[in-house]
């Protein structure tokens, strides 16, 4: 759950509190302050779940490869530490979610730019490290080429007066 998502749910939490005080100085019976306690919830609820529907997504429409080829060709790692990778070398500006991620990995996976290998994590677990393939190398400079022309091109229109 992210900061606004527990800040959200923090904030329904304080609302429902605010409810049963009101109720308490106002003398109403339990059924309607269960009800309205209820209402108020599901309220919160579906506001909180519209505005992650709303959420735009973090990372633009196929640039996930090109971070994920450049992260690895960094070095080889398991799945949780590329999305870390890239929040870090991004300064937490990009945040990956791991349902994004991983069909990414088995997508770039079966395209044959990186391979992966069971091994045992940093903190002992099984998992599965990744590395760039000879294939995923030359793919990573070819989406370096196209994202540098694409990038160049979407700033001379943003600098246009």
């Amino acid at each position: 759950m992210g900061a606004s998502s527990a800040k959200c749910e923090e904030l329904a939490d304080l609302s429902v509190a605010a409810s049963r005080f009101w109720l308490r100085a106002h003398g109403r019976d339990s059924r309607f302050a269960i009800r309205l306690l209820t209402m108020e919830r599901k309220a919160w609820h579906s506001s909180l779940e519209a505005n992650r529907m709303k959420k735009k997504p973090d990372l633009p429409q196929g640039t996930l490869d090109l971070l994920v080829l450049k992260t690895l060709s960094l070095e080889a790692m398991h799945g949780y530490g590329i999305g870390q990778r890239i929040q870090q070398l991004a300064d937490g500006m990009l945040l990956v979610e791991e349902g994004t991620l991983y069909p990414a990995l088995y997508r770039i996976e079966q395209r044959g730019w990186i391979e992966a290998e069971w091994g045992v994590s940093e903190n002992g677990r099984r998992a599965r490290f990744y590395k760039l393939t000879r294939k995923g190398r030359k793919q990573l400079q070819e989406e370096e080429q196209h994202w540098e022309h694409l990038s160049l091109a979407v700033a001379k229109i943003l600098g246009a007066n």
